[in-house]
């Protein structure tokens, strides 16, 4: 059953999405062709990688990589226009996002799919540009000082975040969110995003995929090799543009 509070709160993030709008919801240097961090809508596209497949070796490989964005994105992409090919009407001009936030105004039969693919095209379509190699580099400027106020360092930012990722069971997702003007550390299941989460909405500025595709081919069962080699990709600046923009 939805509650009043719940259905009060969807509305409202609702709305909110939508009067972000693209500019304010992906910061610049990282918008994927096909329109914004929401990922665009129907039919969906998989954005372009914004660098070569190989340009994050040796912490990811090339043959990942390939895998990863022509077949797993693309699989969700996939899934996600059809069940809203069958699901029609207005669902068709919903941003993956907005279409996460009224999961429960969708015809039941697609509900699930919606979920799993739209969370998992935004999810990537965060992810690709929150990637850069750059051997251990850190974050600089307002992100910086605002990691160094809520986790005390950036050494123990790292850390947290690290044992958030490992800890994952299964497969999902370890993040850096913006929640109602805080940085927060925070994971989801699956694809799930947090976006969706039953409380504030919580906006990404950082992102590590630990489901076993993202890493297996090189690392295997090694996911804590995975995430310690995950701080030399990290685009640092990408971040910071992110929370320049959404912290406003």
């Amino acid at each position: 059953m939805i509650t009043r509070r719940v259905a009060l709160k969807t509305v409202t993030l609702t709305a909110g999405a939508l009067a972000l709008g693209p500019k304010r919801l992906f910061a610049e240097g990282g918008t994927p062709e096909n329109g914004s961090a929401t990922g665009g809508t129907y039919p969906f596209k998989v954005p372009d990688l914004p660098y070569a497949y190989d340009a994050l070796e040796p912490y990811v490989d090339a043959q990942t990589m390939h895998l990863h964005h022509d077949k797993h994105h693309a699989a969700y992409v996939d899934n996600l226009n059809k069940a809203l090919a069958e699901a029609g009407g207005t669902y068709q001009s919903m941003t993956a996002e907005t279409l996460l936030l009224n999961l429960h105004l969708l015809p039941e039969k697609v509900q699930t799919v919606v979920r799993n693919n739209a969370g998992g095209h935004l999810n990537h379509t965060l992810f690709w540009p929150m990637l850069k190699k750059n051997e251990g580099g850190r974050p600089a400027g307002e992100l910086r000082s605002a990691i160094d106020g809520t986790f005390g360092s950036f050494d123990a930012f790292q850390q947290q975040f690290s044992e958030a990722a490992t800890k994952v069971f299964g497969s999902g997702w370890a993040w850096l969110v913006l929640d109602a003007g805080k940085l927060e550390i925070t994971t989801t299941a699956n694809q799930d995003n947090p976006v969706a989460k039953p409380r504030e909405k919580e906006l990404s500025l950082l992102g590590l995929d630990v489901w076993e595709h993202a890493y297996y081919l090189k690392y295997q069962n090694r996911r804590p090799e995975y995430v310690k080699a995950f701080w030399n990709i990290v685009n640092w600046d990408y971040a910071n543009q992110r929370y320049l923009q959404l912290k406003s």
